[in-house]
């Protein structure tokens, strides 16, 4: 998964809800995907059965685990600043804390972190969070403890996330695990392993469990959603081996959707993130059949150059992504699009550029994540290519395509002006305590007075005014979802 919640915001410490026996103290924070911060939804899971509750409270944690992101070289120096922080704690407030690192940090620096730097206790992969108890007890009895060994069949579908920081409106469930999409720019793969996926019957009961619970919107997580293949088990690239029936009886992304929109009509369904060389028009088509299936696509390019495309081994030129676009929009007129857009890639030339630029121009996306190249440790790029773009170079180009960005996204807000819209509550608006904050079906945020609505209701909204980023309107009532 390429797109970041928020690369510049710091990671988010999670509390839920606790448990008397618990008297144990975690210290969870999550930085980088949507995954991240779902699999810390695991590791709270896992570790409330091993007696603890989680604080927000520092200093007074007995364990203190930071869910760590890869991706990008800033968002690694971030979590190394939060160790620093960590140890500074450990030193002077509370020498019985521990330590530890989980995710896709763990996984790429593993012994570092304990055997050279010494600065944590305990080193976690992202498909090793079940031995946490086993860890943890090696810890206690004071000893460092690793596991970074990536799985062929983990997907914790069997395990209940404890919902984190939630608003108890909005949820992830994750769907899949791994990619193995080789882009040469990205650790993923190296990180957390082959690609897998999820039994859908347990897919299907944590919906219904949310909708109990009183959820109104999931949105399903993967590295790769559009890769999603369930036929009894194993890899996906194992499929060829499956036999006739359970060939006959396999699910890919178009049924799941089709069974989770199915399952809970009212319930809203997003998803996270395509590639658009496995993103295939049965998926948009039933994304088109069911109207609680939201109309908002994340369709990362990364480049609009053919020729950086094959050295990134994005497996789509750029004629078949403006094709799928053009697809996607016959197909759903109204559906949101939003990107992620590399610049300064190795060899990259203004030409090459200027094909990111032409290309922005004629989808002109709703929204879009932009970051400049970073060169990852262990991926192809960085081994066999070299960082040859100036830092100046790559944050002009990036500049001018936020800036790009930033125009396309009004002119795409602006087309809902006047227009009705439905908005789902999540929360009170940050700038002003009198209007409620929500989202559309596109994904585009909507602010509007209170009045007697509460978070969690469907409202339908008429749009009066918008930024490049945010409708502003007026309630005309509850729509006919609640």
């Amino acid at each position: 998964m390429e797109k970041e919640i928020d690369e510049n915001k710091q990671g988010e410490s999670l509390v839920l809800e606790q448990k008397e026996e618990n008297k144990r103290k975690l210290f969870i924070e999550s930085y980088g995907c949507a995954m991240n911060f779902s699999d810390s939804e695991i590791v709270a899971s896992i570790m409330s059965e091993q007696g603890f509750n989680t604080t927000q409270n520092l200093e007074e944690a007995d364990l203190v685990l930071v869910n760590t992101c890869s991706i990008r070289d800033k968002a690694e120096q971030t979590v190394r600043k939060r160790l620093e922080k960590y140890n500074a704690v450990k030193r002077d407030t509370n020498p019985k804390m521990k330590v530890g690192v989980l995710g896709c940090m763990a996984e790429r620096l593993k012994t570092k972190f304990l055997e050279e730097e010494k600065i944590v206790d305990l080193v976690v992969g992202p498909d090793a969070y079940k031995d946490l108890p086993n860890l943890l007890a090696e810890v206690d009895e004071g000893r460092d403890a690793i596991n970074v060994i990536l799985s062929k069949e983990e997907t914790y579908g069997d395990v209940s996330p404890i919902r984190l920081n939630t608003n108890g409106v909005t949820a992830f469930v994750s769907i899949t695990r791994g990619c193995d999409n080789m882009c040469t720019f990205c650790v993923v793969p190296f990180t957390r392993g082959r690609e897998r996926s999820r039994d859908p019957q347990s897919i299907i009961e944590e919906i219904n469990d949310l909708w109990n619970k009183g959820y109104k919107e999931i949105t399903l997580l993967g590295q790769n959603v559009d890769s999603y293949l369930w036929y009894g088990g194993g890899l996906k690239k194992d499929f060829d081996k499956a036999s006739d029936l359970q060939k006959a009886t396999s699910v890919n992304f178009s049924k799941l959707l089709d069974l989770c929109a199915i399952a809970q009509p009212k319930m809203r369904i997003r998803f996270s993130t395509s590639n658009p060389q496995d993103l295939t028009l049965d998926v948009v088509e039933t994304m088109a059949k069911h109207q609680n299936i939201c109309n908002h696509i994340h369709l990362p390019v990364q480049s609009g150059s053919n020729r950086i495309l094959k050295e990134m081994n994005r497996l789509h030129t750029r004629e078949e992504y403006m094709q799928l676009i053009d697809n996607i929009r016959q197909i759903i007129p109204n559906c949101a699009i939003s990107q992620d857009m590399i610049v300064g890639f190795p060899t990259e030339t203004e030409d090459d550029f200027q094909d990111t630029v032409s290309l922005m121009e004629y989808v002109k996306y709703n929204f879009g994540y932009m970051f400049t190249y970073s060169e990852r440790p262990g991926t192809m790029a960085a081994r066999n290519m070299e960082d040859d773009v100036p830092e100046e170079t790559k944050k002009r180009r990036l500049q001018d395509i936020v800036d790009l960005q930033r125009i396309h996204s009004e002119v795409r807000t602006k087309e809902w002006l006047n227009t009705t819209v439905e908005v789902l509550i999540e929360k009170e608006s940050k700038k002003s305590n009198t209007q409620w904050s929500g989202r559309t079906p596109q994904n585009i945020v909507c602010v509007f007075p209170k009045g007697d609505y509460k978070v969690g209701d469907f409202v339908n909204v008429t749009v009066t005014n918008c930024t490049s980023a945010t409708l502003i309107g007026e309630a005309i009532g509850l729509s006919e979802n609640n």
